[in-house]
């Protein structure tokens, strides 16, 4: 479990917050409006109603007891850039602030922030690929040109073990796991984690595999 701060409870930051208080954190939220904290009171660990480019406000929080600080204000670039600076002066021990452009990822990281995130443009890119792509069912992307991917077997894999398809050698992926079903099943989806090597590949289902990007878009042409 970690002490979370979350600034803005826009949608993002809303969210966020409750999903980290699902997870089991301890999270305090904090907002100008009221209203937007109503309906996560009963389930933080505290709320506050502030305006977090006062330095008093922030002090009284006590900064650097969190584990994580999330600067999610999304309207006001200026007030997000100096509560990211704030915090950061005030000893937060990591930063993550929420940015719409480049420009302003530039700016809070050299004023605060230990990590930028997009949430608009990730979901955006996310989406794009995901659709553009036939027989990509979900994907997340990783650093260096490597992404996991919800694909189909190919046709020669199935029937066949994960040993004797030999497809970490021959086509340099790695198999992290299998589902079958879906939202629409009777038994809904099920999910295979590190299967083993005598695992046998089966047509109905989904691999979830680790692979470059050049090397899933080979894959891709033999589906």
């Amino acid at each position: 479990m970690k002490s979370i701060l979350v600034i803005g409870l826009g949608r993002f930051g809303h969210h966020l917050a409750s999903n980290f208080i699902n997870h089991g954190n301890d999270v305090m939220i904090i907002d100008q409006d009221e209203k937007r904290l109503e309906d996560l009171v009963p389930y933080a660990a505290s709320a506050k109603i502030g305006d977090c480019t006062n330095p008093e406000v922030l002090r009284s929080l006590g900064i650097g007891n969190f584990d994580l600080i999330f600067v999610c204000i999304g309207t006001n670039f200026q007030s997000s850039l100096e509560i990211t600076s704030l915090v950061k002066e005030m000893g937060a021990k990591r930063v993550v602030s929420k940015a719409t452009r480049d420009i302003q990822a530039k700016f809070l990281l050299k004023n605060g922030a230990d990590e930028v995130v997009y949430p608009d443009k990730d979901i955006a890119e996310k989406l794009a690929k995901r659709y553009s792509i036939n027989h990509i069912f979900d994907y997340i992307e990783l650093a260096e040109g490597y992404a996991i991917y919800e694909m189909p077997p190919l046709r020669e894999w199935i029937g066949k073990t994960i040993r004797e398809s030999n497809i970490a050698a021959k086509y340099h992926i790695s198999i992290l796991g299998t589902t079958s079903g879906g939202i629409n099943s009777a038994t809904g989806k099920r999910t295979n984690i590190m299967p083993s090597a005598d695992y046998v590949i089966k047509e109905e289902e989904h691999l979830i595999v680790l692979a470059q990007n050049t090397v899933e878009q080979e894959l891709l042409k033999r589906l």
